[in-house]
Formats: C-alpha cells, structure tokens, sequence
C-alpha cells in the first residue's frame, strides 16, 4: 500500500524535488503495517532511488528525517532484533493523529454554513459526511440554530465569478457583454471592477462604467460570455469609501416585524432586534406562545425575513404585521404540502 500511495504522490510532482520525496516519505511511513527499513526505503519510497550512492542515500535519508521531526512529525525508530539493517523507522499514529474535535455549537454552525456554499459536486458528499459526524459527535439541538438566519441563499456563481475577482486584485479592467435587466439589451460593458457582494440570492459587481463615466452595478448571472481582463495591471485605484450596500440597496427598513421567541433560540433575530416584553400565559397568540420574548425586528425586504423566520420552525411565531405572517403562513403550507407528497412518493 505504502509503494502504491508514494508512486501516486510521485507522479504528480518530481522525485527530485525535496518536498515531494519529503512528501512520500511521510505517506509511506504513516501507511506501513509495522515499520519500514531504510533498504525497503530506498526501494520503494520515490525520490530515494535517484541517489547515486549508499552514503549518498544516508545523507540525503537522515536529513529528511530531521527535517520531518522538526516539523513535528513522530518518526519512531523500531529495533527488530539489534542487527543495524533490521531497524525499521515508522511514524507514531497517536502522536500524529489530530485530537478529538470538541465544536461549540456556534463554530458548528458556522461550519455548516461555510459548507453550503461549496457547489463543487465532488466534494459535496465528503462535506456532508463530515458534518454529520460532528454532530452526531454531540452537538445538540441548537447548534444549527445559532447561524438558521444566516444560511445563504445565494445561487451558483457562474464563470464570471474568477476572472473578476482576478481583475479586482490586479486593478485591471474589464470588458464583457451584459444583459440588461430593465430592457433586455445586450451589449458590451468596460468597468472597472470594485467589489463583488453578494444580495439577494444573487452575486453582484460594482464597479465604474468606462463608456458611461459613472459607478454601475451588474448581477453575474446576466453576464454573457467570457469576461477579458484588457490593459495593464494597477489600471485605475478602488475608492476607500465604496458603499456596496448603497450601490445594491440593501439599507433602509421596510417595516418592524414583532416575533415571539422560544428563550435562548434564535441568536441571529436577538441580535439585529430588541427585546421588548413577553407573551403571557393566555395571551392572544396562543398556548404555545406563552413564556416566550417578544423582539422587534427591523427589516428591509418581507420575503427575506419570512425565509428567515420560517428557518427557526416553531421557535419563532410571528405577531406582526400580518403581511408578514401571512407569506410565512403560506410558506410553512407550501412546505408541509411537499412534505406529504414526498412521504405518498416513498409509500
């Protein structure tokens, strides 16, 4: 296993390059059933076979050595039977293993989060797995709760997404072709980029508008065609004070939303609202209201906050306004509805 493991990691870097037979060595010892001799060593670990002689090996095998227990890595020596060829060397797996993962549920949550914009396919499994076994590690009920209002409901960035990233760090500009969302007109764009943000549920770059002399923003997904960077590096200079918020309107509150809230749940609604009383036992909203905050949440786009709130499950009733009761009524249906046709599905 140990000879498969360093011909793979061989033959995507160069034996000769110090790092990769640093590299195979650390795979090799890690992978043996017992230890492995520096004859089995020279054999069969890439990047030893190049050396043109057996106190050239020496050399170049005890200078990894140290170098690896520098680094950390615990290279043990195993003695066979006292004969100097029988030494084996063997890296100490409990000393090398990670110690057991111990998340609050805040950093589980954040985890979770960072996971769900991951898009690549490949690696999505992997992601999933992992996260399940955290929690299942001893993470309660709540540790997903710290971040609910914050999942992102962002789409899949597109190809513009690199290239404009590339020019940002370069200050280079950039032309490409966009469709507008007002008129659908086609045509090409010269912009130099600023900041790309992300808002509501789509990815964004602002920048100025070479042709119409003025700040623009442009959503990635009406992005047609490839975007070029053109002309030289630190082309024009980002202004210190650019709002992207302003630029994307994402300020200014459209209403103050009235929740009641299980206690110690909902970390994100406490955090942007206030605390302004609590529902009494009999209260008007319901028994299973009683005992819990109310906050005034201040909120800037309905649809949002509904998404939001219905995140929380039943942690979180709404009291007002009804518009915004009502569309999360109507969501909590639409999700119950699917619910039940999936379970019909399975029967």
């Amino acid at each position: 296993m140990s000879e498969a493991l360093s011909s793979r990691s061989a033959s995507q870097v160069a034996p000769s390059n110090p790092a990769a037979r640093l590299l195979n060595l650390v795979i090799a010892l890690v992978n043996t059933n017992a230890s492995m001799t520096k004859q089995q060593i020279r054999r069969s670990v890439a990047g030893y076979g190049d050396a043109p002689s057996p106190d050239a090996f020496e050399r170049m095998f005890e200078r990894d050595k140290d170098t690896l227990r520098d680094l950390g890595i615990p290279i043990v020596t195993v003695d066979a039977g006292g004969h100097a060829d029988e030494v084996g060397y063997r890296i100490d797996q409990d000393a090398y293993a990670l110690p057991p993962v111990d998340l609050t549920p805040a950093e589980l949550g954040v985890l979770a989060l960072a996971a769900q914009f991951w898009q690549d396919k490949t690696l999505r499994t992997d992601i999933s797995r992992a996260l399940t076994k955290l929690r299942a590690a001893g993470a309660g009920e709540t540790a997903m709760d710290a971040v609910t209002g914050l999942v992102p409901r962002v789409r899949a960035v597109g190809d513009a997404y690199g290239p404009l990233l590339d020019a940002i760090s370069e200050r280079r500009v950039v032309s490409f072709t966009y469709r507008a969302a007002s008129t659908g007109e086609v045509r090409p764009r010269r912009v130099q980029p600023w900041r790309i943000a992300a808002r509501r549920g789509g990815w964004y770059l602002v920048g100025f508008d070479v042709d119409r002399q003025a700040p623009r923003s442009y959503r990635l997904s009406r992005v047609e065609g490839r975007v070029r960077a053109t002309g030289p590096r630190d082309a024009f200079e980002v202004p210190v004070d650019v709002d992207v918020d302003a630029f994307l309107g994402g300020r200014g509150a459209a209403g103050v939303a009235r929740l009641a809230v299980v206690p110690e749940r909902a970390a994100a609604l406490r955090a942007r609202g206030t605390v302004v009383g609590s529902v009494p036992a009999g209260a008007a909203a319901g028994s299973s209201g009683a005992g819990r905050d109310v906050l005034e949440v201040p909120f800037s786009v309905r649809a949002a906050l509904a998404e939001e709130v219905v995140g929380y499950g039943d942690a979180v009733l709404v009291l007002g306004p009804p518009e915004l009761r009502d569309v999360v009524v109507r969501r909590l249906r639409e999700a119950a509805a699917v619910g039940g046709a999936g379970e019909e599905g399975r029967g």
